[in-house]
């Protein structure tokens, strides 16, 4: 195996960061907007709402794709910005991924947290960045809710406060006993899968604990796409498999027969599988996933190794 290009340092964020709140995807509700940066300032921190982050349209995004990257493009040129804060999810970002700058953004790493169809960019950001992002509350799907955010495992990832860690008090479960180690990528599951064949599908040439999570997918369409990266190569270097909270897409009668669909999916994996990680798209108590960190699995627990 090739060795992998050295990630640069994890950003982090401290009391008092300015965080550029952008919508890099669809257009999210003002009210909600400011209601969450109302608790990320509650919280500590210095918040600025970049100028195409409240647009509406053309469509359901906000602003156009040009808007969308001058938004993200100026928060990571700006040195007095630490970090940078997703509205919402929806759909958009991987109509962004051509027009980025990396070596803009290679010269300004920074702290990027987003989920769902922010995969993209955190693909992205890996793939062509080498730079460690956050799998992490957004500020009107989460930050607005007064029990959207985990603040442990926030403060552990985000401001490195403790050492991230991760168990069954955050949901997490055993599929198949094992014990692994590598480096944590992954996101949601359709984004990942749909990006296969493009030259935008996360690049995995190194040890790697996979993290999977998604909504609205029922057990047949995990055995698919868990099948599709299955067959596209996609876990030749992984060696632990972490599956996320599916107790919003899936009735408890149907847990037994999504687990055993996963199983199937995974028949020929070898390693450790886990699943029930309460991150990303949660009601409450959304989990913060630091992805780039190196982390050892031992059943159904993930803990960060600093290298």
């Amino acid at each position: 195996m090739p060795e992998a290009p050295t990630p640069l340092l994890r950003p982090k964020l401290r009391q008092g960061s300015r965080v550029a709140i952008v919508s890099p995807a669809s257009a999210a509700k003002p009210e909600l907007v400011e209601l969450g940066r109302a608790r990320l300032q509650a919280f500590g921190y210095d918040t600025i709402i970049m100028p195409h982050a409240l647009d509406h349209g053309p469509l359901y995004y906000a602003g156009t794709a040009a808007d969308r990257v001058a938004d993200l493009h100026a928060a990571f040129a700006d040195p007095t910005i630490e970090g940078v804060l997703c509205t919402r999810g929806g759909w958009g970002s991987a109509e962004l991924l051509p027009l980025l700058d990396a070596t803009l953004i290679r010269a300004n790493p920074k702290v990027f947290v987003g989920y769902s169809d922010h995969t993209s960019l955190h693909a992205w950001l890996w793939n062509e960045c080498r730079l460690p992002t956050f799998y992490a509350p957004m500020v009107a799907a989460d930050w607005s809710n007064l029990d959207g955010v985990d603040y442990r495992t926030w403060r552990a990832a985000l401001q490195s406060a403790a050492p991230w860690s991760v168990g069954a008090e955050d949901g997490l479960r055993t599929l198949r006993a094992g014990h692994a180690e590598g480096r944590l990528l992954g996101g949601c599951l359709s984004i990942l899968t749909a990006a296969l064949g493009t030259p935008f599908a996360l690049r995995i040439d190194e040890p790697t604990i996979l993290f999977l999570e998604d909504i609205n997918t029922k057990p047949y369409q995990w055995d698919r796409m868990l099948q599709h990266l299955r067959f596209a190569g996609v876990l030749q270097n992984v060696r632990g498999v972490v599956l996320g909270d599916t107790t919003a897409s899936i009735q408890p009668s149907e847990m037994p027969l999504l687990e055993a669909a996963c199983l199937h999916a995974l028949r020929d994996f070898a390693g450790p599988i886990a699943i029930g990680l309460q991150s990303g798209h949660m009601q409450q108590h959304n989990r913060s996933v630091p992805l780039g960190a190196w982390v050892t699995m031992k059943e159904a627990t993930l803990n960060e190794r600093r290298q």
